[in-house]
């Protein structure tokens, strides 16, 4: 069913890329770089390099519109296995990201209604399942709550930016002083640009939600580029204007490990009111992060059951347009996530296949290049190759940072791609999964 436009790619992007990173994160890279112009630069950068990724699977998207995202091109362009890998990971970390962001808004929200304190989790649940519920009356009705609630979500962070660039704070701003933290030099200052760029980058991440969609595109050639790119551009905007408007508000030296600036932003600038303004934002910015989740990641079981990866019944389809059966599987998986409080530690496993994964899609970029030079391409990466190879490049070091700096989850995130393999097998053998069908989104 061919019913999303540019609009709804723009909603998903807002809806998956800005959460709770923008109003945590700057704390963490003002604590590695405590300088307003390299504070800024390392944002600037972030954005260049979503922009980039963009770039790059804008063209797999236009050339090869099939739902599942990362997990459809990989699996074209390099087989079965790696795609399994892609799919399984992916979708087991959208859904814990469905359940953690449903849990952190019932966190946000309880205070605010009394009767739901030490309810929490109850309370995340039932946001999950009213999600899912809407999605299943069809894909019309998810667009429409995607756009809804993602374009709220920007105005009240627009509102925060320019409260924050235009009211005086209520609470005067620290002044600097001399004690405060030292920007390093030498290797020191490379190392803390390095970690610096990986917590930025981490905010970025989202800006591959239009994929999901490839055969739910109205015109994906030309839809899918326009919404990518425009996607990046929206939130690196609003992530700016944030982060300006929080220097305005609180020194960088200030910012500097403070767990929650956007919370120390909001008491300064409303005195003892800024408590319920951020927790009403936190509210708004997480319901569209929740939607956008779990309208994801019910397109991989979906796209994986069409390759005989998964049993043939998961690629059942509703008369809107829903994949049924994938999504009512990721919503018991996020609602399992919610129940056990495992999503944390899945999500710190899952950490490397993440990185990987885009990894992977670059590298299909390539792959395609050479091996289907003729296949029509409605948009094609600009400055290729290098910008396709300096992403791949940055992916790969971002994955020799995170087996450096995280060896336990990084040997435990290998244990589990060894343990691939034979589930792999099991799968093809009992399904015969031989390959894509290319068959079409249809009821």
């Amino acid at each position: 069913m061919q019913v999303l436009g540019v609009a709804f790619g723009l909603a998903v992007i807002v809806g998956n890329t800005i959460g709770m990173g923008i109003l945590r994160t700057p704390g963490e890279v003002a604590a590695r770089l405590p300088d307003t112009s390299l504070f800024i630069a390392v944002w600037v950068a972030g954005g260049l390099y979503a922009l980039m990724g963009a770039l790059s699977l804008a063209e797999l998207g236009a050339m090869l519109p099939r739902s599942g995202g990362q997990y459809a091109f990989v699996h074209h362009a390099l087989g079965p296995f790696p795609a399994f890998v892609v799919g399984w990971s992916d979708w087991f970390s959208t859904c814990g990201s469905a359940a953690a962001i449903a849990l952190v808004l019932s966190q946000y929200l309880a205070p605010l209604l009394p009767p739901l304190l030490g309810h929490e989790a109850a309370t995340a649940a039932v946001v999950v399942m009213v999600f899912a519920t809407l999605q299943w009356r069809g894909i019309r009705v998810g667009d429409a709550v995607q756009q809804a609630t993602s374009l709220l979500k920007t105005l009240a962070l627009l509102a925060l930016a320019g409260a924050a660039l235009l009211v005086t704070p209520a609470t005067p701003a620290a002044a600097a002083v001399g004690s405060g933290p030292v920007v390093p030099s030498g290797l020191a200052l490379a190392a803390a640009v390095v970690v610096a760029l990986q917590s930025a980058i981490y905010t970025y991440d989202g800006w591959t939600g239009p994929i999901y969609f490839g055969e739910e595109v109205k015109d994906p050639g030309r839809d899918i580029p326009r919404a990518m790119v425009g996607g990046v551009l929206l939130v690196a905007g609003l992530y700016l204007a944030l982060n300006a408007a929080f220097l305005r508000v609180v020194p960088v030296a200030e910012m500097a490990g403070d767990p929650f600036v956007a919370a120390t932003a909001a008491t300064r600038l409303f005195g003892p009111g800024g408590d319920t303004v951020l927790r009403l934002l936190m509210v708004v910015s997480m319901l569209a992060a929740v939607n956008a989740c779990l309208l994801m990641g019910s397109r991989v079981p979906f796209a994986m059951s069409r390759d005989r990866l998964l049993p043939g019944a998961v690629a059942r389809v509703n008369a809107g347009g829903t994949p049924v059966v994938s999504l009512f599987l990721s919503t018991a998986v996020a609602l399992a996530f919610i129940a056990t409080n495992t999503f944390d530690a899945v999500l710190a496993l899952l950490a490397f296949f993440f990185v990987a994964a885009y990894a992977l899609s670059f590298l299909s970029v390539i792959v395609l290049r050479r091996r289907e030079p003729e296949r029509p391409r409605p948009f094609r990466v600009p400055l290729y190759p290098w910008l396709t190879g300096f992403a791949l490049f940055g992916s790969l070091a971002f994955l020799v940072a995170a087996v450096a700096g995280d060896r336990a989850n990084s040997g435990r995130a290998l244990a589990l791609l060894l343990l691939c393999g034979p589930v792999y097998l099991l799968a093809r053998r009992s399904l015969g999964g031989l390959g894509a069908e290319e068959r079409p989104f249809a009821t």
